[in-house]
């Protein structure tokens, strides 16, 4: 059995777990026969295993209730080990399409935007950040249009909207930095190590924001009003893991979320126009409305010349 359909019955092993209510273990077989896994009870056995002690997932006996679930509290990085899921499932996917047709590639359309300039420096990053190696590399900067030479203790890798970052802590400095890697160059991994900080978690800072900024705020709530239409998009797609759903009707889609705010989802909101309205807080309401009213400005400045 190939990586992929290891990877593959991991994840129908989670789906049973996480959308049937403690299933045993017969049922969790019966479902990946179902899916053309035709594997042994000690197969199945080592799976569970292999997802609790290689990606820290804890699926759990619970011999009350016969049946497994999965300890959210104890397992670490749930929800990027999901979506890492579906990105390989994605992958296999394509593949065993392509192989069964060269005219699979005729049928799927990519976005515009072009290639994923710098993916190759993920290989390298990944090994530098599990070795906790330093790293050299030259990064463009698009606001001063300027090249820097970085030195950098690496911590994370961050992925935001089909582009990769990666986040450390750069030479002289103290707080932590983010460099998109499609304008990283002559990147170096040396021998020199060092000691990650316990202190610094930037997983745990990107799981509280929409985006990559980091901003001064802290967690609040904000609460935005969508019209029907846009709000069947937003349940489909939540825009954080702390969306809640307040009101649901032919008026309105009202969600809240617990963030950090930042520009990021500043962004968010003005890409909706008028099918989003901002009503807490009282200060990114405002915000809102004025960057509204400047974009509204520019045109009537146009015209008047």
């Amino acid at each position: 059995m190939s990586k992929h359909g290891e990877i593959r019955r991991y994840s129908l092993i989670l789906e049973i777990i996480r959308n049937n209510h403690y299933p045993n273990f017969q049922t969790i077989k019966e479902h990946l026969y179902g899916c053309g896994f035709q594997v042994g009870d000690r197969t199945i056995q080592r799976d569970i295993e292999q997802i609790r002690y290689d990606f820290g997932v804890e699926v759990v006996y619970d011999h009350y209730k016969k049946g497994y679930w999965i300890d959210t509290d104890a397992s670490v990085n749930l929800e990027s080990f999901f979506h890492f899921l579906e990105i390989v499932n994605t992958a296999q996917l394509l593949t065993e399409s392509l192989l069964e047709s060269k005219d699979t590639l005729r049928s799927i359309s990519f976005g515009t935007g072009g290639g994923l300039k710098g993916i190759e420096n993920l290989r390298p990053l990944l090994f530098a950040i599990r070795e906790c190696r330093i790293i050299r590399f030259n990064h463009y900067n698009f606001t001063t249009e300027k090249t820097t030479e970085y030195t950098v203790k690496p911590y994370l890798l961050r992925e935001y909207q089909n582009r990769w970052y990666v986040v450390g802590i750069a030479e002289n400095l103290k707080e932590l930095r983010i460099f998109g890697i499609d304008r990283i160059s002559k990147l170096k991994v040396v021998t020199e190590t060092f000691v990650p900080n316990p202190l610094l978690n930037p997983a745990a800072l990107f799981e509280q924001t929409i985006g990559l900024v980091f901003s001064g705020n802290t967690v609040q709530e904000v609460v935005l009003s969508f019209t029907p239409v846009q709000g069947k998009y937003v349940k489909t797609l939540p825009w954080h893991k702390s969306q809640k759903i307040l009101v649901d009707n032919d008026r309105e889609c009202r969600i809240s979320l617990q963030v950090i705010p930042n520009l990021e989802l500043t962004q968010e909101i003005l890409k909706h126009g008028m099918s989003v309205k901002v009503l807490k807080p009282d200060w990114l309401v405002e915000e809102i409305r004025m960057q509204l009213q400047d974009a509204l400005d520019q045109y009537k400045h146009e015209k008047e010349s």
